[in-house]
């Protein structure tokens, strides 16, 4: 009987844990589906809503720069002018060891394309962008 109960309460905990570890990967999954239609229609606004306070955006080549989320949008809506999209992939995605999660995806527009590193944070119990690297391919 005591081995029973034993096993019962380690059960339940591992359903617990896997209840929480899946929660955290549909979490990721939803937020970088919002940021990759984003960047495939070329919205900067549905893009920021993704934005934490403060987000570094290198482009092209330049010096990487910090802006409030409200610049980084209208950095974005230039950026998106400038280089309409044509489609925009994750080519890969994951999590690092500090429970940041990032993408590594090619954006293609009329002029070029290039490859987009998206790094996320949590905060207020939600991932948000952080940083944003635009290399020229």
């Amino acid at each position: 009987m005591k081995n029973f109960k034993h096993i019962v309460v380690t059960l339940s905990l591992l359903l617990v844990a896997a209840f929480f570890t899946t929660e955290n990967a549909v979490a990721q999954g939803d937020v970088m589906g919002s940021v990759k239609s984003a960047m495939k229609s070329g919205s900067a606004k549905d893009l920021s809503r993704n934005f934490s306070s403060m987000v570094e955006i290198t482009l092209a080549g330049g010096d990487p720069t910090s802006y409030s989320n409200t610049q980084a949008e209208f950095v974005m809506k230039n950026f998106f002018s400038k280089n309409a999209p044509v489609d925009f992939s994750v080519n890969h995605d994951g999590t690092s060891e500090k429970g940041q999660i990032y993408a590594i995806g090619t954006y293609a527009s009329k002029g070029g394309s290039y490859t987009v590193l998206i790094r996320m944070k949590a905060a207020g119990g939600k991932y948000l962008i952080h940083s944003m690297n635009f290399i020229k391919d």
